[in-house]
């Protein structure tokens, strides 16, 4: 009878899946001939976890990371628990990992083979923030981050930013951001002009400068196109069991259209994604325009919040829309075999296939 019952169920959501198919309009993500030897990410919050990890992992071929409000590589260790106070918030009781127990995990999973060698991190360019209202993630947290880089990395190619007033939020340039500097509320994109600046402190413009070398001028007005596209494929076609959304968003420069162009992975924040903001990160976070100047392709992969049950499905919470940056997705979440960073990793991979 139980058995009966499995299959009933089963059928039922192959159904739904079916008839959600027929429905959902996202196009089929393009190939674009990107070099995708040479990828750069970056992320706020639970996507600067997430940028974090998905640079160690892949450190052959990601070349730099920028980060604002995260923490270092394996800091929650696969614990809710560790990640919401050691890694965010750390007390007396609850303190941060040492710095000693994160190069031993990263050396174990170095020689298991499920991250790339760590020597790759020698000539990554790292780029790191954090702004000094930020209540949610704790200014120990962002040094650690800067210490545990600085083992494995030049330390001239680490730059680590925290005099800006800004809250728990990416400081944006672009004019549609009127939320005050030191605030922290949706969409977490806010704009903070210091006395004496002319304009708006630009953090994706910060970070792409230091990540891919001297800045051009940016474009006066974005000459590309923001394409949605159908995240499905890259989770085995129920993206909702690992947290995704249907949907994701990348940014091609018109001039990407023929020539070969680089790729830069944004990963939005927690209560960032389309579903709780609509299209504020993917538009107004300030990287749009600068991949114009960078020839520079911006994929941004989209979470979905997850309550618990979700009918055919495993259980899984993430109410927030967050990054899996504690475990959620699995034990492999942190390397190359995570759910969400292979899915990630595919869906560069089909960017750098022919047109």
């Amino acid at each position: 009878m139980a058995q009966m019952v499995g299959r009933i169920r089963y059928a039922l959501f192959a159904l739904l899946l079916a008839l959600a198919g027929l429905v959902h309009s996202a196009a089929r993500l393009a190939g674009y001939d990107a070099d995708v030897s040479a990828l750069t990410v970056s992320g706020l919050s639970s996507g600067g976890y997430m940028a974090v990890q998905f640079h160690v992992a892949h450190s052959a071929s990601v070349k730099g990371a920028g980060v604002l409000a995260g923490g270092p590589y394996y800091c929650a260790a696969g614990r809710l628990w560790t990640a919401y106070y050691n890694c965010m918030t750390p007390g007396v009781l609850t303190p941060l990992p040492s710095q000693a127990r994160l190069e031993l995990a990263t050396a174990w999973l170095e020689q298991a083979g499920r991250i790339d060698p760590v020597r790759n991190l020698a000539a990554a360019k790292v780029w790191i923030f954090r702004g000094t209202h930020d209540e949610t993630v704790a200014p120990e947290v962002v040094a650690a981050l800067a210490g545990y880089y600085r083992r494995y990395t030049d330390p001239a190619n680490l730059v680590l930013v925290q005099d800006r007033p800004a809250g728990h939020a990416m400081p944006s340039a672009d004019p549609d951001i009127t939320h005050a500097c030191e605030t922290t509320e949706p969409p977490y994109l806010n704009r903070c002009i210091d006395k004496g600046a002319r304009a708006p402190y630009d953090a994706a413009g910060a970070l792409l400068a230091h990540l891919l070398g001297a800045a051009p001028p940016a474009a006066p007005a974005e000459t590309g196109m923001l394409k949605e596209f159908d995240q499905r494929e890259f989770a085995s076609g129920a993206p909702s069991a690992l947290s995704l959304a249907d949907t994701g968003y990348v940014y091609v420069p018109a001039a990407c259209a023929a020539q070969r162009c680089r790729v830069h992975v944004a990963f939005h924040g927690c209560r960032q994604y389309a579903g709780a903001v609509g299209t504020a990160f993917v538009r107004d976070a300030g990287y749009n325009r600068w991949a114009d100047a960078y020839r520079l392709i911006v994929l941004y992969p989209q979470t979905v919040a997850r309550g618990g049950w979700t009918f055919g499905e495993d259980f899984l919470y993430n109410p927030r829309g967050c990054w899996d940056w504690w475990g959620y997705t699995g034990p492999d979440y942190h390397t190359k075999a995570g759910p969400q960073i292979r899915a990630v990793k595919a869906m560069v991979e089909r960017l750098g296939r022919p047109r």
